[in-house]
Order: structure tokens, then sequence, then C-alpha cells
């Protein structure tokens, strides 16, 4: 296997390669409307919650805890569709169509793939769910959840192919259009399924979980019309090489690290939250507002981090070193700013933010220890987010992988461990954990930006070299 031409790429430290005010503003006329999508998609299962919540509270858990298996299970596919990023944004850059093409095609392959797994895991979740300790009244109904959420597994992946597709090649009106209107629909089939209006029966935990499957439909054959004449010429014809099975097994290697690392950030959130029930409800309740709060936050850094994967992806296929190094400086200040400006809120007004959910002074109390904690992490968050894009957009996808597992699990947990249940600190003790977690790995993920900047850039390749091309198979780095 021959590897493409490299692209003398300068150091983050060469000086003269400041980001103009030109690339902060197209990278954030890209990042908005991603961060717009994000948003959406969190906000329907917060109408979700919201809407089931008013049958009972264990109603309420059911669907939480349904959820919450269904995303453990989808995000690692969720991970490796997005090996679409620096394949489509990098042929993007060089004017390769045919390599477009062939990047959707073969990622809609994999979404085929990876939903079979997924969704018969989905029928095992009363039994995973029952011997986790899950409490027995919430269980059946978040095994239901579940189990009706299958049909809705390959039109999760499906959107996912064709939303990080459009994004590399700038495509976003469409994808924001969809995502106002599939919210508006969800909440309407919410209200009709849950309560039973409209004639429909009202099938409450079941309708909340129809509601979503039908929606995620809608959402794709949405994206499907809006964006029909920017996907045609590369949906059609399909492309010979669909058939060529290794160039997919590339496709789903150079994803592969991504899908786990995504596991690995999910499952030590997770894991502290479950950690936090065997101190009590008092701490559960302030860990969900403090952890709610920081996730709608870090909803810019990750479409900013989404951006940086587009444009410095782009530059890689343009063969313009200097620029990704600009792009990735660009995504970095942006991201870092947002950021330590919600720190600095989090820090300065916690207890005016924990009163936003609850008047019970309990939780209020606690939630105003932990939000400044949550502050303290912020920038590392944003931090690590942005440059895990910037190194997906250089094809680069082990080294997150590898930096997840040292900082958050080899690190962060022990210490979460130690301070949350070892010391008086108790839950602030478990997030101070995290706080060492992101530190590191921020720390790590930056270091690995300057080496791989320091070196010479090559564009991604997953198909076999041809005489004609010259161009090789470049694994992820």
């Amino acid at each position: 296997m021959s590897a493409p031409t490299p692209i003398a790429s300068p150091s983050l430290r060469t000086s003269g390669i400041l980001p103009t005010a030109n690339e902060l503003a197209d990278l954030l006329r890209l990042a908005v409307p991603v961060v717009v999508v994000q948003v959406g998609i969190m906000l329907m299962g917060v109408v979700d919650s919201i809407m089931v919540g008013h049958l009972s509270a264990t109603a309420l858990a059911s669907v939480a805890l349904g959820n919450m298996y269904f995303m453990g299970l989808a995000i690692f596919g969720m991970g490796v569709l997005l090996a679409l990023d620096p394949l489509v944004a990098q042929a993007v850059g060089a004017g390769d169509h045919p390599a477009i093409a062939r990047a959707l095609q073969r990622g809609l392959v994999l979404a085929l793939v990876l939903t079979v797994p997924c969704g018969a895991l989905l029928l095992t979740a009363e039994r995973v769910l029952t011997g986790i300790g899950e409490p027995p009244e919430v269980v059946p109904g978040a095994a239901l959840f579940a189990r009706i959420m299958i049909p809705s597994v390959l039109p999760f992946f499906v959107f996912i192919v064709f939303r990080q597709t459009l994004q590399a090649l700038g495509r976003l009106r469409a994808i924001v259009a969809v995502i106002v209107l599939a919210n508006l629909l969800n909440g309407l089939l919410d209200w009709v399924l849950i309560f039973g209006h409209l004639g429909a029966p009202a099938m409450g935990v079941a309708g909340s979980a129809w509601a979503t499957t039908l929606s995620r439909w809608a959402m794709v054959a949405g994206l499907i019309a809006f964006s029909w004449q920017d996907l045609r010429s590369h949906l059609l014809p399909l492309r010979p090489e669909l058939g060529h099975w290794r160039p997919l097994a590339r496709m789903f290697g150079l994803g592969l690290p991504i899908g786990l690392q995504f596991m690995l950030e999910w499952g030590v959130f997770g894991t502290v939250m479950m950690l936090m029930g065997r101190l009590g409800t008092v701490p559960v309740a302030a860990h969900q507002i403090a952890i709610n709060v920081a996730s709608l936050t870090f909803m810019v850094p990750l479409g900013v981090s989404a951006a940086a994967a587009v444009l410095v992806g782009r530059a890689v296929g343009r063969g313009d070193g200097p620029g990704a190094v600009r792009e990735a400086r660009a995504a970095l200040t942006i991201g870092v700013a947002f950021m330590s400006a919600m720190a600095l809120l989090l820090l300065v007004l916690p207890g005016p933010i924990a009163r936003l959910y609850t008047q019970d002074l309990a939780v209020i109390t606690l939630a105003a220890t932990l939000l400044p904690i949550a502050g303290a992490f912020q920038i590392f968050d944003g931090t690590q987010v942005v440059s895990i894009g910037i190194l997906r957009g250089l094809g680069d996808t082990r080294a997150p992988f590898v930096i997840a597992v040292l900082g958050f699990w080899l690190l962060g947990f022990p210490v979460s461990l130690w301070l949350g249940f070892r010391t008086s600190l108790g839950a602030a003790g478990l997030w101070w954990g995290l706080v060492v977690g992101l530190v590191a790995v921020a720390a790590l993920l930056l270091l690995r930006l300057r080496a791989r900047f320091r070196r010479e850039i090559g564009r991604v390749h997953v198909d076999e070299p041809t005489p004609a091309s010259g161009s090789g198979v470049t694994s992820a780095a």
C-alpha cells in the first residue's frame, strides 16, 4: 500500500499563522447551525421527559432509564459513523467527488450493519437493567421503551450519515429545518400518543417511545426531501466499489476508535451518576442539575468540534497545511473562550442557577456546591472536545481513544472513587475526580495536536491504490 502525497505542515507554534477574522467567521458560520442541531436533538428528549412526567414519577424514570439504555448502545455506532468526517471533508477539499460518493454510500452500508447488533441488544434491556439493580417498578417500563425504540435505530444511524456528509459539504440549512420540524412533530405525537388525544389510545411510556421512533423516520425522510439536490449525485448511481469489503473494513477501522472513545467518556459520566445513588436522593438530584447545565453548555464546543473536523479536513484535502493550523487555532480560540465565559457564570451564580430547577433547599445547597466544580472543568471539557474534532479532521482517531482510557478511567475515575467514598467530600469528591480526568485528557490531546502538526499530514484513503491515482491507504494515526 503506497502512502498519499504528504502535506508539509507548520507547527502550532509557528508565527504568522494566527486565525484571521474571516476564518473565525467561517468557523462560526458552520458551528452555529451544528449547535442548533445538537440542542434540537437534546430538546426532543427534554420534551419527552416533560410530557411523560405528567403521568407519574415511575413513568418519568422509565423513559429516562430506557433512553439511557438506548443511548448507551447507540453511541458506539454514532461514533463509528463519524469516520465520515475526515473522509468526506478531505474529499471536499480535494474536489474528489467520487470519494464523497463512496464515503456516503459506505456510510449507509455501515449504518445498516450497525443496526443489527444494536437492535438485538435493545431486546436484552429488562435482563440487563434487572441485573444491575435498577428499581423493579421502573424496569418493565424502561424495557418496553427500549423494545419500541428498535425500529428507530436505523433512521437514527442514517440521519447521522446524512448529517455528517451535509456538514462536510457545508449544506446545513436543511438539517436545521428538519430538526425544528422534528421537534414540533415529536411534541405533537407525545401529546397524542402519551395521553390519548385525537382519538388515539392513551399509551403512556409506550406512546413516548413511538413518538420518538416516528419522529426519527420523519427526520430521515425530511432530510432526503430537503437535501435531494445535494445528495442525489452522491447517492446515485451506486458505486461499483461498494461491493469491496476491504475499504469498508478500513472505514470501520477508522471509526471504531471514535465509537470506543464515545463509550468510554459516556461510561465514566454514567457510572459517576449511578455512584451518586449510593450517597442518597439529594446528591442524585443535585448531580442531575449540575450535569444538565454542563451538558447544555457543552453543546457549543461540541458544535465547534464538528466544524473544526470539517474545516481542518478540507484544508488537508486541498493540501493547505498552514490553513489546517489556522482552522485548528480558530476552533480552540472560540471553544475555550465560550467555555471560559460559562465557567465564570457557574462560579458566580451557582445558587440562582440551581433555583431554576428546584425549590428544595438541600438540593439547592448541594447543587450550588457542584456547579462551581462544573465551572472548573468547563474550560478543559471545551478544550478536549474541540481537540478531538481537529484530530478527527486530520484522520487521527486512535489517539483520542487511548487518551480517554488513560485520562478518564485510569486517572479520573479512581480519583472520583477515592474522593467520593474515602474522604468527607462525598458528591463533590466524585465531581473533582471528573475534573482531574478532564484536565489530563485536555492536556494530552493538546500535546497530541502539537505532535501531529509537527509532522507531515497526509490525506486519509480507504480504497486500494490504483496505478492511475497513485494514492493509497492511510490508516488513522
